[in-house]
């Protein structure tokens, strides 16, 4: 779906705001070009001041995208794009980050067990606007991805935290590890759980340099 702007986003300098290993390959292994600059936004926003989980989230990953646009603010080349990322997962409303330690993994796991739950990501691009070099204008969008989670017995689930999996992973989980065999199905993006929605950020992406001329 990008391989026509390809040639446009090969001669950007395009940035991705995450330290996250699994959002470098799902764009690596498209042949995105980018490189990182980690964002240092401390992610403490208050969720209490916002009505629903992808908010919080979409309001993360734009913070994120403009803590790492400032620092260019005296780069002689500024980027052309900063792309950054939250996940969040949410059920009944309340929001699940990375757990803490395994205790609250744990504690998280029981309670998704032979449940349902939504992963939402949220993504923000900012584009430098062209003769003002200060100037970044964002736009955001987020996916959310329904999983079941099956019936897990408290011995499944505490081998599972000793493997040292879900703690670097929003809602105590990787689905793209052995946290995928806790998993009965999904409906939605696949990609979208792992922490970027790879196909809406095509289309958006697509759409956006369609609106600034580019495609």
């Amino acid at each position: 779906m990008l391989e026509p702007l390809m040639h446009i986003l090969k001669s950007q300098r395009i940035i991705l705001a995450s330290q996250s290993p699994r959002r470098r390959h799902i764009l690596e292994n498209v042949k995105f070009p980018f490189e990182v600059v980690v964002s240092t936004f401390g992610e403490d926003l208050n969720k209490a001041l916002f009505h629903h989980p992808w908010e919080y989230c979409e309001e993360t990953a734009r913070r994120k995208v403009l803590e790492v646009s400032s620092r260019f603010s005296d780069d002689e080349r500024m980027p052309d794009l900063v792309i950054g990322a939250d996940t969040v997962v949410s059920m009944n409303n309340q929001i699940f980050e990375k757990p803490a330690n395994k205790e609250e993994a744990i504690d998280m796991l029981m309670q998704f067990s032979g449940k349902s739950h939504i992963v939402y990501t949220a993504v923000a691009l900012a584009v430098h606007r062209p003769g003002y070099k200060h100037l970044f204008e964002v736009h955001s969008f987020h996916e959310g991805t329904e999983v079941f989670m099956s019936e897990l017995t408290p011995d499944i689930i505490t081998s599972y935290v000793e493997t040292g999996e879900p703690l670097d992973k929003a809602g105590g989980y990787g689905i793209q590890g052995l946290g995928g065999t806790l998993v009965s199905t999904i409906r939605g993006d696949y990609f979208n759980i792992m922490g970027f929605p790879l196909h809406r950020f095509c289309v958006e992406l697509r759409k956006l340099y369609t609106d600034l001329g580019k495609l």
